[in-house]
């Protein structure tokens, strides 16, 4: 009966992760909840997840990551590489690499996060589309994860399995063995053909800026007797059937950026305005008003204002809402000029639409409170930023800090989970992060996906459900060599991680595979790694890794795109890695 009970948990968790109906975390809670009332998980085992040292060593990575952007560490990296030439086979290699060297130390969404306006300005200096940039970008994030312990959850976890069967975690480079030749070999295929498999997307967000703002932005002066007078400008948005943003009021020598919602309109005061062409013509007309004129960028912010392009991330709040339900000017101090999908601005009602992950917005807002907004919105800013992720100072200290954590793990001298917390609370002492940003830069959902389905995963294991599952494929297996159960394996969590979020992918699929070792009687380390390197590979879908979801909007994709040019890779790594798991870890 328990096993009823977590296959019909597992398969309804997967519909509903594919689905996207609820975020990640919710369904893990979801089946977290089904399982332990159920009795198959005991109540008193049902959080123990949260405690699990792969839980902690996670959150204290993403802790250490955030001190890392902060200090400045990629960034002096990343500022070297907008100098790069304009032959795209160049451009490709030398993004895909940092990338890739960056994500094998520190947060890969993180990492891409930062590279990204770095790849989008470089196209845009050239004329070219960003499109052939950023999907190898957001590959090679993936790609270098799979090179070390902490550069990506799946990793952390699997040490932690590998703990419990042999007594022993994988160590810091015990990843490097298989995953740096699949990472060297899939940087390869990116920079030789995979840039030239993916499809060019000629909309704004190819050939130039997302947002022509100097088409739209213009400046309208209210006469005495106009029917605007007297009215607060949250009356007049709501009062209107048309689409404007009120982006700044002058009145007299007074200016106001992002006024009030509550500002009440006076005669001959001048109204900066976003609109399309035709209905700031309705506009004008339907309330007698004077056109002042129009105005770039500059008319609309002053030293204390900033425009910025930001991207929506998966995790973030705004996603299913609308500026009118989250109320952005009221609450957050901010406007909302235009959004931008899969590479064009989109056209219907900005009141109305719902954020999607990917979407860019342009956003005008008070420049030092700017970062704080975006990180509450969980937005990541894009090219012509008026901040930066990081601060270029004190660089030797936290790379000190983040490099003798590494070395200690490494040689065993402290548990992966004890070094890093260590790292992290070292960064908070030293002030190289504030005890905010080191909570913002948490991902919570992963926290709580991965606090919740590691007792789901147990469940798999204590209710005979992960041996069913193995026995399935060693009957499969018995007319194979036990290599193809290996690519079996591989393949399957390649397929997973496709389809649900990675970490969960792992999760699921290291129980049958530390189960189909022991009924081949081999060891099971090489299938661990097998399902390490599998779940890193979410290449076929834009669902699988948040580092895919990124680049969609930017990029201008669609959801087809990604297999195009993930299909021939997943396809090299398992004839790439299959040889190097059995040569570095035997059967």
């Amino acid at each position: 009966m328990d096993q009823i009970i977590v296959f019909g948990t597992l398969l309804g968790a997967l519909a509903l992760f594919v689905s996207g109906r609820l975020r990640y975390d919710v369904v893990a809670l979801l089946a977290l909840m089904v399982v332990t009332i159920t009795g198959v998980v005991a109540h008193e085992d049902a959080f123990a997840g949260f405690g699990h040292p792969a839980v902690v060593t996670v959150a204290a990575v993403l802790v250490v990551s955030r001190g890392l952007l902060s200090a400045g560490v990629v960034a002096v990296i990343s500022q070297r590489l907008s100098r790069v030439g304009d032959r795209p086979v160049l451009q490709v290699a030398v993004l895909t690499v940092v990338v890739a060297i960056s994500s094998g130390f520190m947060n890969n969404v993180g990492a891409l996060a930062l590279l990204m306006p770095v790849a989008i300005r470089i196209a845009r200096k050239n004329g070219a589309s960003p499109s052939a940039l950023l999907m190898p970008l957001a590959f090679g994030s993936l790609l270098g994860g799979m090179t070390t312990l902490i550069g990506t959850p799946p990793n952390i976890i699997i040490a932690t399995f590998r703990d419990q069967v042999a007594g022993e975690p994988f160590r810091m480079f015990d990843f490097t063995r298989v995953g740096l030749g699949v990472a060297v070999v899939g940087v390869l295929y990116l920079v030789l053909l995979g840039w030239r498999l993916v499809p060019r997307r000629e909309g704004q967000g190819a050939s130039g800026d997302l947002f022509e703002i100097d088409d739209y932005i213009t400046e309208v002066r209210i006469p005495e007797e106009s029917s605007l007078v007297g009215k607060m400008i949250n009356q007049i948005k709501n009062d209107q059937e048309i689409e404007i943003v009120i982006v700044g009021l002058v009145r007299g020598e007074f200016r106001m950026s992002a006024p009030s919602a509550l500002e009440t309109i006076h005669g001959d005061d001048i109204l900066i305005i976003e609109a399309d062409p035709d209905e700031l013509e309705e506009f004008v007309d339907r309330h007698g008003l004077e056109l002042v004129g129009s105005g770039g960028p500059d008319s609309l912010s002053s030293n204390e204002f900033s425009i910025v392009e930001a991207i929506v991330t998966p995790n973030s709040p705004m996603v299913n809402h609308s500026p009118r339900t989250l109320n952005l000017r009221w609450r957050y101090g901010i406007n909302l000029l235009a959004v931008a999908r899969q590479g064009a601005r989109v056209k219907s009602r900005l009141s109305t639409i719902r954020f999607r992950p990917g979407d860019v917005l342009l956003l005008q807002a008070r420049t030092n409170t700017l970062f704080d907004v975006l990180a509450t919105l969980g937005s990541l800013p894009l090219a012509e930023r008026a901040i930066k992720l990081g601060r270029p100072r004190r660089l030797v200290l936290p790379l000190a800090i983040f490099s003798a954590a590494l070395l200690v793990a490494a040689v065993g001298v402290l548990p992966i989970a004890v070094a890093m917390v260590t790292a992290a609370v070292a960064m908070l002492v030293l002030g190289i992060l504030s005890l905010k940003e080191a909570y913002d830069s948490i991902d919570w959902p992963i926290i709580i996906l991965l606090g919740a389905m590691i007792p789901v995963g147990g469940a798999l294991e204590t209710s005979g459900g992960a041996q069913t599952i193995a026995d399935a494929l060693l009957n499969v297996g018995r007319q194979m060599p036990p290599e193809a159960t290996l690519v079996l394996i591989l393949v399957g969590t390649m397929f997973l991680s496709d389809l649900i979020n990675n970490a969960a992918a792992a999760v699921l699929m290291a129980p049958i595979a530390i189960n189909v070792s022991h009924g081949m009687q081999v060891s099971p380390d090489a299938f661990l790694m097998a399902v390490a390197i599998g779940a890193s590979c979410a290449f076929l879908t834009p669902i699988g890794h948040q580092s895919n979801t990124l680049v969609m909007g930017p990029g201008g994709y669609h959801f087809g795109d990604y297999w195009r040019v993930g299909l021939l890779l997943e396809i090299i790594i398992v004839v790439v890695a299959v040889p190097l798991l059995l040569l570095f870890w035997p059967l």
